[in-house]
């Protein structure tokens, strides 16, 4: 009886329950469409473009998204391939075929536009596209941390976040990346390390974001994975640890800057095909996202907690400077606390640590865009959390992401929406310091998380042959 409960412990959901929890995603991603589409039509312009006052609609109604206001702003009804023409303004505008993304949501965009004419029909066409990526973040959660998948296939920004933007292609490349790690170890570290290297150079290639998660990962090949820990629980054996050349007074130095040139050389390869058809044109889309000015929409800490205190000609030089300094303070810390517990005998956390990153980033960066729940949400499927922590900051995303729309929707029809006329202003407020309150909790929480195995990534060993379990672990 108790193999049994280990083996159902160390090995994921069944073919059935994974069938399940990808129909339950499918569900909740339906909703999210049915959601965007009220914004959509039912009359259009010339240009394909949907009549009838959609700026006040998509705010009253919570249904606004980038895929749709993408049409109209870059003109996608006569988009050529993206990137090949156009450029940036001095003023910061881009024209040409350029989009404000990387290149592969650039190619995500263009195969959107190519057969619709409205944009609706872009909409449902880019939903289409992004569909069987949340899909398959559903499955390999699933096959990772069994039904704590739930949070992703049920989580509320799944209903809001789906097709607010392109953020499900990159999503995938960072969880596909974990499971490459932690279900194929029969070859040993190196090799499923370097393929999920080339994952977050792809997932890179679509948001920057997973490129920060090739750094723990490194530290992890580096320090010899599951085998560097002294825990049996987490380790793979003497055995497994000479297999893979490693052991702790040993670093694979070769196998970590492996990591980090694969996923450096992954990116560059996908974006040399861009920069070659039309250089300016391509980096355009990075000089965008670098003078992005901090304001309203960005909806971070930088914009309610530091502009009111600074002169307006000095607040954009300061937080070019104070936020990625502060960003790169915070991935700093995340990694020396996993050397430190990688240094107690347990192997570098580099989930966790990660997780820990993407906190400090969220948190520090100067733009927080609603669907950014969708980048942390796998981590709150993934590290053992509490409970409570997902919850509240569920709570608090929803309340940012419904609030500061339907306070946009006060603010455009001159009606009361002060903080103490409107619950929407106090919504927005709950979520902006609610919100960065818990990113701050999170990033200790992720660090702190009891010690986890994910189910068939080592096999157990008797109760009475084990270490002490250190904090936390892969």
């Amino acid at each position: 009886m108790r193999d049994r409960s280990v083996r159902r412990r160390t090995t994921g959901l069944s073919a059935l329950a994974l069938a399940a929890l990808c129909v339950l995603t499918g569900m909740t991603m339906l909703l999210g469409y049915a959601n965007k589409a009220r914004c959509t039509g039912p009359e259009f312009d010339e240009s394909g473009v949907s009549r009838s006052d959609v700026s006040a609609r998509s705010s009253r109604y919570v249904c606004y998204s980038d895929l749709q206001y993408l049409w109209n702003a870059r003109e996608l009804d006569e988009m050529g391939f993206p990137y090949a023409t156009g450029g940036i303004t001095d003023e910061g505008e881009l024209y040409g075929s350029v989009v404000e993304y990387p290149v592969l949501i650039g190619v995500l965009v263009w195969l959107g536009s190519l057969f619709v004419r409205t944009d609706a029909g872009f909409l449902a066409a880019s939903a289409l596209l992004l569909a069987p990526f949340g899909l398959l973040t559903a499955w390999w959660l699933g096959r990772l941390s069994r039904w704590r998948a739930l949070w992703w296939a049920l989580g509320p920004p799944l209903v809001l976040y789906s097709f607010h933007n392109w953020d499900l292609a990159a999503v995938v490349c960072s969880v596909g990346a974990i499971y490459a790690v932690h279900r194929y170890r029969a070859t040993g570290l190196r090799r499923p390390a370097l393929l999920a290297a080339v994952l977050l150079g792809i997932g890179a290639a679509c948001k920057l974001y997973p490129a920060m998660f090739a750094l723990p990962l490194a530290l992890y090949v580096l320090t010899g994975g599951a085998a560097g820990a002294r825990d049996s629980a987490y380790g793979r054996g003497a055995a497994d640890a000479r297999d893979s050349g490693v052991n702790r007074g040993r670093f694979d130095i070769g196998g970590a800057f492996g990591v980090l040139g694969t996923a450096l050389g992954t990116f560059a390869l996908v974006n040399l095909p861009f920069a070659m058809i039309g250089f300016e044109g391509w980096a355009a889309s990075f000089r965008f996202q670098l003078r992005r000015s901090v304001d309203l929409t960005t909806n971070s800490v930088w914009y309610w907690g530091l502009r009111p205190l600074v002169a307006e000609d000095r607040f954009e030089a300061l937080v070019g400077v104070l936020s990625p300094v502060l960003v790169l303070t915070s991935f700093a810390l995340a990694c020396a606390l996993g050397m430190r517990h990688w240094s107690r005998g347990g192997a570098f956390p580099w989930v966790a640590v990660s997780a820990a990153m993407l906190c400090g980033f969220l948190l520090l960066h100067k733009v927080h865009s609603p669907q950014f729940a969708l980048w942390l949400l796998p981590f709150l499927v993934l590290v053992p959390v509490r409970t409570g922590w997902v919850i509240a900051y569920l709570l608090a995303d929803a309340a940012m992401g419904i609030g500061f729309f339907r306070w946009m929707y006060l603010i455009n029809t001159d009606q009361p929406f002060a903080v103490y006329e409107s619950f929407a202003a106090q919504a927005v407020m709950i979520g902006v310091w609610g919100r960065a309150a818990l990113l701050v909790g999170l990033f200790a929480a992720f660090l702190g998380a009891s010690g986890f195995r994910f189910p068939g990534s080592s096999p157990p060993r008797a109760a009475a042959d084990r270490e002490p379990r250190p904090t936390f672990a892969e």
